[in-house]
């Protein structure tokens, strides 16, 4: 079973976020299922968790759903990610999530990166905000970022979008499928040299 995870971090009800993750959720299961996959969909609507990612953040403790949602975002096979954009980056709740995420659970991890705002001019918010966070916690995001402006949604720029949610998804099958098997976290800096045998060196 592929386990996918898609985090969406529209603050309103309904919201543009959402629509773009509930459209590369579909793209990508068409993609996965086609070939072969049997795949279980989880849906982390962060806006949701507000409260108690403010109380995680305070206590460093999270608990009952937002525990859950933590789970199924660092077990799962890949993750789609989508963030409305604030003062040309992500939006702070969002990083408050994932802010959460525990240090090396990711590594790996192959992700989509999409992002919604109002105009065209916030699209490089992919590439200049979301793309370094993710590096930094070491996922694997794929090549094709999807930005969605408004007049995307129904307007001139609907196919351009189709397309773009379409060679993501696509992009993340290929990713996923050599990535299916991922390396546990480790300390990068511990010396890995088993004790017993650094004993034995020592009395050769």
């Amino acid at each position: 079973m592929f386990r996918l995870t898609v985090v969406s971090a529209g603050l309103r009800s309904p919201s543009s976020t959402r629509l773009l993750a509930d459209r590369l959720t579909d793209a990508t299961r068409a993609t996965l299922v086609a070939r072969g996959e049997q795949v279980e969909v989880r849906v982390v609507e962060v806006r949701e968790l507000a409260h108690a990612i403010t109380d995680a953040l305070l206590t460093g403790f999270p608990t009952g759903d937002l525990r859950t949602a933590l789970d199924d975002v660092t077990s799962a096979d890949a993750l789609i990610v989508v963030t409305p954009t604030f003062q040309a980056s992500y939006a702070g709740l969002f990083k408050s999530f994932m802010d959460l995420v525990e240090e090396g659970t990711l590594r790996g991890m192959p992700v989509v990166l999409a992002a919604t705002g109002g105009t065209e001019r916030h699209s490089l918010v992919i590439e200049h905000a979301l793309r370094p966070l993710f590096a930094h916690l070491r996922a694997m995001p794929v090549a094709t970022g999807v930005y969605a402006a408004t007049s995307d949604f129904g307007g001139e720029g609907s196919a351009a979008l189709d397309a773009r949610i379409a060679r993501a998804a696509g992009e993340l099958a290929d990713l996923a499928a050599g990535a299916r098997t991922r390396v546990a976290p480790r300390d990068e800096f511990a010396d890995v040299t088993p004790f017993a045998e650094l004993l034995a060196r020592g009395s050769a």
